[in-house]
Parts: C-alpha cells; sequence; structure tokens
C-alpha cells in the first residue's frame, strides 16, 4: 500500500498490544491529541510505542497535535438558551451581562474589536448561525439565522475573519517543548491563520536544538487563503474537515479539499485527510458506504496520508477501522494505477529537481523496475519522487533519523536509516541494493543520488542509474 495511516491513540488503542496490532495492519504514524492531555500523560504511551519499534524493527513516527487556540463562549445566565429564527442575542465581555437579557458571554477583545456589521459568527460546532447587526461598543448585536440550543463553554467560530490570537498558545509552547524531550517526531499546529504560526512553532522547535517537522492543520478560511505562503514554511498539511467545515460552506468542502492536495502535490509536500473518515466504526463492525467512498476519494485525489481520529482513540474496533481503511486504500489504488496516469508530470517544468524525479519514475516505469532507490539528506527527493506518484515502492534512505521518520508522511516512501558510512552517496545506495533481502538477484532497480564533481564534498541530486543487482 502506498497512501500511509495515522492513527489517533487514545483509550481504546494505548495499550502495548493495540499498538502493535495497528502497525500489523500498516500504521505508521501516531497521532497524540494533546487538546486531552499535557506530555506527562502521554510519556507510557511513547514508551509503548518505542518498544513496538524495536520489537518489529519498523520506524514508527509519533506526531504530536498540539490544542490550539480554541475559542469558546463563557458561562450562560441560563443553560441551554433556546434561539428561533430572528431571535436577537447580544455578545460581549462577561461584565456586560447585566445589562442584556439574551447574553452571550464571551471574553475574547481582540475577535470583538474587529467585528463588524454584517458578520457572520457559529455557534455550537456550526449548528447556529448569527450576522451581527451593529456594534454597540465591545458588544455585537446579533440576529439568528435558524433555531437552535445554546450551551455554556461552546465552541465559537468567525468565518473569514483574521483575529490577532496567535495559533500558539503559551500551553502550546510548554507542550511542544515537554514532546520534543519526550521524543516526538513531528508537530501538528491547530489554527493556523498565517506562515508567521508556523513560524513561531519552528522557532521553539530550533531552540530546544532539534529539528521535527511542522505540519500545519487548515481549520480557518483565512489560512485557506494563504495557503501557498503557508506551504512554503511548513512541512506538511493537514486538510482539517471538522473546523475547516465549519468556517466554509460545507457544499465548498469536497472541491476545497481537492484544492488543498493539488497545492500539496505540486509543492512536494505531504498532505493529511483527516475528521470522521470511518466515524460509524466508533460503534459499528463495518464503515458506511458514503466514508468507503470517502476515503477512496481522498486517496484518488492524491493524499499522502489518512487520518483515523475518534475510530482508533475512543472507538470500539480500532483494528477494524484500521484494517477496512487499508483496504479501501489499496482498492483505490488500483484503479488510480489503472487509469494510466502514473508517472504524473510535475508541472513546474522549469524545476530541474522536479524532472529528476520524474524522470527517474519514467525509467522506472519503462524497465519495468523492481523498486526505486532514492539517497536523500533532506528526504526531498523521496518527496519528488513521491509526488509523481509512482507504482513501484519508493526506498527513501538516509543517514537521518529525522528525516527517516518524516518520510513516513510521504505517499509510497518506505523510510530506510543507513550509515553515514561510505561517504559516498551512490556506494551507500548501492550497499543497500546488494544487502537488501527484498531485492533478488538479476532485479533492476532504479537509484538516485548526489554525486558532487571532483573537489567537492557534497552535491544535490544529480544523478540517475540503473542497477541491475
Amino acid at each position: 500500500m502506498h497512501t500511509k495511516i495515522i492513527a489517533t491513540i487514545g483509550p481504546a488503542c494505548s495499550e502495548k498490544h493495540m499498538i502493535q496490532r495497528l502497525v500489523e495492519q500498516k500504521v505508521r504514524i501516531f497521532r497524540l491529541n494533546f487538546s486531552h492531555g499535557e506530555a506527562a500523560d502521554f510519556e507510557p504511551i511513547v514508551a509503548n510505542i518505542r518498544k513496538v519499534e524495536d520489537e518489529l524493527q519498523t520506524g514508527l513516527t509519533i506526531m504530536q497535535d498540539l490544542s490550539g487556540p480554541k475559542i469558546r463562549a463563557g458561562e450562560l445566565k441560563e443553560s441551554p438558551m433556546n434561539i428561533n429564527v430572528g431571535d436577537e442575542v447580544f455578545m460581549g465581555p462577561s461584565g456586560e451581562m447585566d445589562r442584556f437579557e439574551d447574553y452571550l458571554p464571551f471574553d475574547h477583545p481582540e475577535i470583538l474589536h474587529v467585528l463588524k456589521k454584517g458578520d457572520e459568527v457559529r455557534l455550537s460546532d456550526g449548528g447556529l448561525r448569527f450576522e451581527v447587526q451593529e456594534m454597540q461598543g465591545e458588544v455585537a448585536r446579533m440576529k439568528a439565522d435558524n433555531n437552535g440550543i445554546i450551551t455554556s463553554r461552546k465552541g465559537v467560530t468567525f468565518p473569514g475573519i483574521k483575529a490577532s490570537i496567535s495559533a500558539l498558545t503559551d500551553k502550546d509552547r510548554e507542550d511542544l517543548s515537554n514532546g520534543l524531550d519526550m521524543g516526538v517526531d513531528a508537530a501538528a499546529m491547530s489554527f493556523v491563520q498565517s506562515p508567521e504560526d508556523v513560524a513561531r512553532a519552528k522557532e521553539v522547535i530550533r531552540k530546544k536544538g532539534r529539528w521535527i517537522p511542522v505540519i500545519a492543520k487548515l481549520e480557518r478560511q483565512v489560512a485557506v487563503n494563504r495557503l501557498d505562503e503557508i506551504l512554503k514554511i511548513a512541512d506538511g498539511i493537514m486538510v482539517a474537515r471538522g473546523d475547516l467545515g465549519l468556517e466554509t460552506p460545507l457544499s465548498s468542502l469536497p472541491t476545497l479539499q481537492k484544492r488543498i492536495i493539488g497545492a500539496c502535490n505540486q509543492a512536494s509536500k505531504p498532505v493529511i485527510v483527516a475528521t470522521q473518515m470511518l466515524l460509524s466504526m466508533v460503534s459499528n463492525p463495518m464503515p458506511t458506504r458514503a466514508e468507503t467512498t470517502d476515503v477512496a476519494n481522498a486517496v484518488l485525489d492524491g493524499t499522502d496520508c489518512l487520518m483515523l481520529s475518534e475510530e482508533t482513540a475512543i472507538g470500539q474496533y480500532p483494528v477494524e477501522a484500521v484494517k477496512y481503511m487499508r483496504e479501501i486504500a489499496e482498492e483505490a489504488e488500483k484503479y488510480f494505477f489503472e487509469l494510466g496516469i502514473s508517472p504524473v508530470k510535475p508541472k513546474q517544468q522549469k524545476a530541474s529537481e522536479n524532472f529528476i524525479g520524474y524522470g527517474a519514475c519514467l525509467l522506472a516505469q519503462n524497465i519495468d523496475a523492481k523498486a526505486l532507490v532514492a539517497h536523500t539528506e533532506s528526504g526531498a527527493t523521496a518527496r519528488l519522487i513521491s509526488s509523481c506518484r509512482p507504482v513501484q515502492t519508493i526506498y527513501g534512505l538516509s543517514p537521518s533519523p529525522d528525516t527517516q521518520k518524516f518520510l513516513n508522511f510521504s505517499w509510497g516512501v518506505i523510510p530506510v536509516l543507513i550509515p553515514e558510512e561510505p561517504h559516498d552517496h551512490l556506494q551507500r545506495t548501492e550497499n543497500f541494493v546488494n544487502d537488501f533481502s527484498g531485492f533478488m538477484d538479476g532485479d533492476d532497480l532504479v537509484i538516485t543520488a548526489g554525486h558532487p564533481k571532483p573537489g567537492v564534498d557534497r552535491s544535490p541530486t544529480n544523478l540517475l542509474k540503473i542497477y541491475k543487482k
């Protein structure tokens, strides 16, 4: 299988034997949701993952998912509050509550200061919609667009509004620092609004003396509007359809998913599709027909990774959920290859490095190679080859453990940690091919590596070679 599966760890699958069963079903990335805990809570889970990794000799990646600034209303005078179409509700600082009858306390002045007439406000997971009629100082007078119920501490969203709230909260900074000490391999950043948000997380990581990839979760319309800028600094993207579906019309979500995935594929950055992939399997032993189609379409759209959340964290059938996801992805991949569009030609035709990957895929296709083997210090070459979606498996060889962990996010790539000796990259690659039991004598392989000029210590990938074992 080329598509990668991410499983969220929770009470249903945190024990070592359950983690092992998930790995046997091809999970290679485990998500720790820091909205539901702190580093100390996850230490036993990390230990279990590392034990399974050692026992199975399979590189596993631990992704820390930071909480981000979840924006919530305060405590109502009376909860629940029943709302009918056309009702007026006032929203503002808690200190103003006694002045109004139907009042929603909201202690986020940085948002109230930028609200204006005509803006949309959504509550209760998007189930209730209001339009701002006017601002009375810091208090918004709003009119309900539909019927519903408001309860205390519900999340509030403001589609399209950029607020001066950093996506990296004080809790996130502490969690990220502790997570790095604990040995996480990647960080997912919630409620990203701008490339500056990602830069702040990277600075925390840099100050800890480490490098791990930062995955920007697209949950805000303002982030989607700046996707190209965010892609330049983020190491990967997550299409977080839950909160994104509250910010954008639900009818536009499928095409938005396709556009985001397409942009990531062109940038050779891994992309994850998440939220409600097989949600019915939280309590049922098999998915719905619609869910199987949703998963398959995400694969056909070009996603690198599929993520399970509640399905594995608290569901009754975590292993079965992963098994179904694997089987659906495998069937979708078969259809993709039947279409005959693999390998996919890069659109950025002026970027010579893109055509190294594409050229390797064309060679592999025409000689019916057993596999593609890419030596890569940073992982960039393996990701370039991956973005072309070849039918062959890609072995991404790197002496860097950080790169090995990161490559678990890339479609079709099996990361391999190799020794730093010999110095010559091509020789390292050929040594791997000769020693690897998965290749038989007579197999044709397509190799990519960096071959420096005489007197030069290093070189970017500049060599393609057909190698017969």
